[in-house]
């Protein structure tokens, strides 16, 4: 069984989260699911043009694991243009960055809210609740 993917942080949802070719109806067309992490991989990395460290480390991931997402992203990007898909961009092990960074009274780490449980503010260091 695989392990779990580790929550990624993005900065923003994407403005439009579907694109096909031009004049193609929904249900002809092959979709892409391009998920929110590999949206914003190819936003800091080509967009912003961000090296692959310093885009792994707003995401809150290793710069082999960025790698990682920005290669299966461009592929899919890739899949799509040359064979004139519809893409989606949609799902994913995300969270939004905080606005404020969340510091654990107990250990003293600055930690964001937790995937899974949005609502449950526990530290991830030690399971203090926040």
């Amino acid at each position: 069984m695989p392990r779990p993917k580790c929550c990624r942080q993005i900065g923003a949802m994407p403005g439009k989260t579907c694109f096909q070719p031009e004049g193609a109806a929904s249900s002809s067309f092959d979709e892409v699911l391009l998920t929110l992490d590999e949206y914003e991989a190819i936003r800091l990395a080509d967009l912003e043009g961000l090296y692959q460290e310093q885009a792994a480390s707003l995401m809150n991931v290793s710069r082999q694991t960025f790698g990682r997402i920005i290669r299966e992203a461009h592929r899919k990007v890739a899949d799509v243009l040359v064979n004139g898909k519809i893409l989606k961009i949609e799902g994913g092990p995300v969270s939004m960055k905080a606005e404020k960074p969340v510091r654990c009274p107990r250990c003293r780490r600055v930690f964001s809210p937790d995937c899974d449980r949005r609502n449950e503010m526990s530290c991830p260091h030690c399971r203090e609740h926040a």
